[in-house]
């Protein structure tokens, strides 16, 4: 009758020993949910930078096409005119 005892308080200690792991160990559930929180925030931010390099690249095709774009940035940016043009500023 003295194996069947220690049979069972084997299984136990085996069985709070696994419990313990899955909730609070190395690879517990709650790790594992901090991690695919953090996995979402990654892929979120990998979405945001991709959008800005194709930004970035449209931009930059542009650039390389095309005088108009040079042109816009030149007066809107350094406030050049063109050869024969005039500018008048107002001012209050």
């Amino acid at each position: 009758m003295r194996s069947p005892y220690w049979l069972f308080v084997a299984l136990i200690l085996l069985l709070a020993g696994l419990q313990y792991r899955l909730w609070v160990g190395d690879g517990s559930l709650a790790q594992v949910t901090s991690l695919q929180h953090q996995i979402a925030e990654q892929k979120g931010e990998n979405e945001r930078l991709l959008e800005r390099n194709r930004i970035l690249e449209a931009e930059v095709m542009e650039l390389k096409k095309g005088m108009e774009t040079v042109e816009e940035r030149a007066r809107h940016e350094l406030g050049m005119v063109k050869e024969g043009e005039t500018l008048y500023q107002l001012t209050e």
